[in-house]
């Protein structure tokens, strides 16, 4: 099954890692990354619900400036629901804070967690979870 990535960081070189490891570990895939979360919302609004493809995987940096991970999702999850069944939401985090942790975990939208920098044994072990589940929450995983 060919995946689609959406990378939100605000590290450019976040966005590269986890874009070349996205690439370099499950071949024919189509990755987007932004730095900024206010443009890759802008996007999904634009792109609107999108049924002819299975959901794309969204990986999204908890903490970023001006407009946070939290900030994000809390948009996000106003968004029509067609729309965010179009998306499944993986929060990437380099904190081991567990406010943050357990603060992100409680939104409805987000249905993994991944540490950061993303590795491929994590990268291949989320793409199976999704896979076996069709893109339905993923059970455990938060």
């Amino acid at each position: 099954m060919k995946h689609r990535f959406i990378v939100i960081d605000d590290s450019e070189l976040d966005c590269f890692i986890a874009e070349k490891m996205i690439k370099h570990t499950i071949e024919n895939e189509q990755v987007i990354a932004f730095t900024e979360a206010a443009r890759a919302l802008e996007y999904i609004t634009q792109q609107g619900a999108v049924t002819d493809q299975p959901k794309a995987i969204l990986l999204l940096d908890v903490l970023m400036p001006v407009v946070s991970g939290f900030d994000f999702v809390e948009a996000f999850e106003q968004l029509p629901p067609d729309v965010q069944r179009s998306y499944l939401l993986v929060a990437l985090t380099s904190t081991m804070n567990k406010n943050d942790l357990s603060r992100i975990s409680g939104y409805k939208s987000v249905k993994h967690l991944l540490d950061k920098p993303i590795t491929a044994e994590a990268l291949l072990a989320l793409l199976g979870e999704i896979d076996a589940t069709a893109g339905e929450p993923l059970a455990g995983s938060l």
